[in-house]
């Protein structure tokens, strides 16, 4: 029995060992192999790639402003160090991949015997697809086509190399490769549904959306899993709306509806919005619609979106003119919104156009802001309200200069009697109001436990009050609340740890540093009374400023934004104050220009026989008299005055040019030739100053001057020409082809430069250098360049210059310096000469 035994274990160890061998084909081999690498890499690694996968899912948020892709995740290429993995589960995956292809693969004489090592290098590719190295997964993919010709997952593979492809950007190789797979194999549903979604996918990547249609509604009919059928149908309901096809796209989002559970609720919810925005509020049944957005809004299972409910039923409200109950519905959206910030921007964007076209243009910037918060910088969208944004700056800025100004002067001019009745009411609202907030706030705890911050309600009225940091009285109380929820903290990190908590304060201090409300100088009318200015200066000085920034405002509104009735309110309020007269007239002649576009005949009159009977030796006068007569030959005309202008800038005299185009525009404001003399300053300033001053200049007229053929231009440059020309870097004297020797003077040396001009012809001549010539640039302030043009090495421009220097004829003792041409340019950009030298005393 003994003698048996040992036999039978010896067969057995001898069977295991032949059947861990990988050099043999046999049945054992083979299958203990499969097994070893399905039951224990394989069945591991797929755990780990399913975790990962999940992770990724619960990160995403989809978009439903925009087309859905085919896939629920977003992913980036990484240029990661290879073979590291940023995920860890993506990471074991591809581990127990690896591990079960190393120990388990039979590949003898060119051909795998083990059935699961094709399913290791799917797992291998998905978890590098997953994990976003898509050029790595590429290579799993491409081996198992062409060492696993007769695997059943060929197609499989095929579908995930496209998808490799569309991520790299590669949609036509992607399109040609599935259209070959779908002619020439035979595919189940699911691989049809699959190679159908990702064509789709790559039309969609190539805005062809037209030919991704028939390709979304094939994967819609064929796949089976309802999750995915409820998004592909979803998206083929958002590509028919796209080709402004609304009654296809409508019956696909009731096919999404139809699903109801089958498929996730937001597919449902979002089909309900689309179909909602497709509403025809002229011809189909508002009443019905209505009620389908009230069942919708008081259904609880729709909590968790009615964030979208509420803003389709601002929609509804605002489509119907009912601004102020939209108004409210947007809030109560914004309120409700969680992670949702597509959502939250196109709420803040529709409140902000919603004051922008009342002209209430202070509370639109503020929602604008708000906007900007929740998109994302460098899309196309987050600068175009960046832009609307921007213009809206002076609008804000002159109205405060206004308000505020206008305030001071009214109470200044007070008796000291209206002044003391005035303040005493006012201090007496602000007492009373302080004593109610503090009795409100004596039952509220004094913790400052770290989550106590989140547990506490900020002030909202829920009627989209102006922007936070707008409001001081909403900032004061927001100060006061921090302090009760956290104490006194300094400004550093981690500051709401609790052992960040002040402690260095004793009660007896605090309470020593409490004042009593009846004591407090913010409740004293007098701290107020004392604070009016009473200098006839400072009160002319504030006039003035508040004039200018009357005359501002009505320019603005109408030049930028064609509020006829706001700009002739502001400048006909400016001519009650009795303002300097530099602006009476331009005023009364866009009241005229006001009056005439708005059809208002008698006030266009009045202001036209104003200026004719009251200013008739003035330029508007003779506009008014000549409207349709050319006036650039006449001496007194701008046009004129900005030919003659000109051809100062082409003669280099920079500093005059600046000058005088401050006094044209200050003189003439208010016409159309004000943006040709901002343009001219502009480029004069560029040239006697650099990039960053011709940047500035450049900006300013584009954001003041938008509509004008010049503002646009000055668009153009700032966003064209500028990032072409802003590195201030110099190129190596070896990469240049054109080169030039350089004399410097200084302007009061005018006398010497043209005598040195005549000489270095002269020399030219003489040596029959028929492809040089000379020229004096203006560099800066006080200092022009002599140069001569037409050297083609550095080496030949320094010995001209040498030669210069040392014949006996010429004997031209000034120093000099070479300097290729694109080096040159550089520092006539960007005026730095100084480093230039540097580095080339370095050299």
């Amino acid at each position: 029995m003994k003698g048996i035994y040992k036999t039978t274990l010896l067969l057995l160890v001898v069977l295991v060992l032949a059947a861990c061998s990988r050099k043999k084909n046999t049945f054992l081999t083979r299958n203990a192999h499969a097994v070893k690498a399905e039951y224990n890499a394989l069945y591991n690694g797929g755990v780990a790639f399913e975790q990962g996968k999940e992770g990724l899912a619960q990160t995403y948020r989809d978009n439903f402003w925009e087309i859905l892709p085919v896939e629920r995740l977003e992913l980036e290429e990484k240029f990661d160090v290879p073979g590291t993995s940023k995920d860890p589960n993506f990471n074991k995956a591809e581990e127990k991949a690896a591990k079960a292809i190393q120990k388990h693969s039979i590949y003898i004489d060119g051909k795998e015997y083990n059935p699961q090592i094709d399913e290791a290098y799917m797992l291998l590719g998905k978890a590098r697809y997953y994990d976003a190295r898509f050029i790595p997964a590429l290579d799993a993919f491409n081996f198992i086509l062409d060492k696993y010709p007769t695997s059943n997952n060929i197609n499989h593979a095929k579908v995930w190399k496209a998808k490799a492809n569309i991520r790299l950007r590669n949609e036509e190789v992607a399109l040609e490769n599935l259209k070959k797979m779908l002619e020439e194999e035979e595919l189940d549903d699911e691989e049809y549904a699959d190679a159908a979604a990702i064509m789709a996918q790559a039309y969609i990547n190539l805005d062809s959306l037209a030919e991704a249609l028939p390709y979304m509604k094939i994967a819609s009919e064929e796949v089976r899993d309802k999750e995915l059928k409820g998004r592909y149908t979803f998206i083929k309901g958002q590509l028919y709306n796209r080709l402004e096809k609304r009654d296809s796209a409508n019956l696909a989002f009731d096919e999404v509806i139809e699903l109801n559970r089958k498929s996730p609720r937001v597919y449902m919810i979002n089909a309900y919005i689309a179909k909602a925005k497709n509403f025809d509020y002229n011809n189909e049944d508002k009443v019905a619609f209505r009620e389908l957005l009230d069942e919708l809004e008081n259904d609880r299972e729709n909590r968790p979106f009615l964030d979208k409910i509420y803003n389709q039923i601002g929609e509804y409200y605002r489509n119907n003119n009912t601004i102020d109950t939209a108004v409210v519905y947007y809030n109560k959206s914004i309120q409700a919104v969680t992670q949702d910030r597509p959502l939250q921007a196109v709420n803040y964007q529709t409140l902000a156009e919603i004051n922008f076209d009342a002209a209430e243009y202070k509370m639109a910037g503020s929602y604008y802001d708000s906007t900007l918060t929740n998109l994302n910088e460098g899309t196309r969208l987050f600068r175009r309200i960046t832009k609307r944004r921007e213009n809206l700056d002076d609008v804000i800025n002159y109205e405060d200069i206004a308000t505020v100004n206008d305030s001071v002067l009214r109470i200044a001019g007070m008796s000291e009697a209206q002044q003391l009745t005035y303040f005493t009411e006012y201090t007496q609202k602000l007492k009373a109001k302080a004593v109610a907030d503090s009795i409100a706030n004596a039952s509220v705890e004094k913790g400052v436990a770290n989550n106590e911050f989140f547990q506490k309600k900020t002030n909202q009225t829920g009627k989209g009050g102006p922007f936070y940091f707008y409001n001081p009285t909403t900032v004061s109380f927001g100060k006061l609340e921090f302090q009760k929820a956290w104490g006194n903290r300094k400004l550093e990190d981690n500051w709401r740890r609790s052992e960040k908590q002040r402690t260095t304060t004793s009660i007896e201090e605090e309470v020593a540093e409490t004042i009593p409300i009846a004591e407090n100088e913010m409740f004293n009318p007098q701290s107020y009374i004392s604070k009016i200015p009473t200098d006839q200066v400072v009160l002319d000085s504030l006039a003035k400023e508040r004039n200018f920034a009357y005359y501002q405002l009505g320019l603005i509104y109408k030049e930028k934004f064609k509020e006829n009735e706001l700009a002739s309110n502001r400048l006909e309020k400016l001519l009650t104050y009795g303002p300097e007269e530099r602006l009476i007239l331009p005023s009364k002649y866009n009241l005229y220009k006001i009056y005439s576009e708005s059809e208002n005949a008698a006030l266009a009159q009045k202001y036209k026989n104003d200026i004719l009977n009251n200013h008739a030796d003035s330029r508007y006068a003779e506009i008014l008299r000549n409207p349709n007569t050319a006036l650039a030959t006449d001496e007194s005309s701008p046009e004129f005055k900005y030919k003659e202008l000109y051809q100062q800038f082409e003669a280099s005299q920079y500093e005059e040019v600046i000058a005088k185009s401050d006094d044209y525009i200050s003189r003439y404001n208010g016409t159309e030739i004000v943006p040709k003399f901002e343009l001219l300053k502009a480029t004069a300033i560029g040239r006697q100053q650099g990039f960053e001053a011709y940047k500035k200049a450049l900006n300013f007229i584009s954001l003041n001057y938008p509509n004008a053929p010049e503002g646009k231009q000055a668009e153009k440059i700032f966003s064209t020409v500028l990032p072409k020309i802003s590195t201030t870097e110099f190129v190596g004297e070896d990469a240049s082809e054109k080169y030039k020797l350089v004399y410097q003077f200084n302007t009061d040396e005018r006398t010497a430069l043209e005598a040195l001009q005549k000489t270095l012809n002269r020399a030219i001549d003489s040596y029959n250098y028929s492809t040089m010539s000379t020229s004096i640039d203006y560099y800066a302030p006080g200092k022009l360049f002599l140069i001569v043009h037409g050297l083609n090495t550095k080496m030949g421009a320094r010995g001209f210059g040498q030669n210069l220097k040392e014949n006996k004829e010429y004997r031209v003792a000034k120093p000099f310096f070479e300097i290729s041409s694109p080096n040159y340019k550089t520092i006539q950009i960007h005026k730095n000469l100084d480093d230039y030298l540097q580095s080339a005393s370095v050299e």
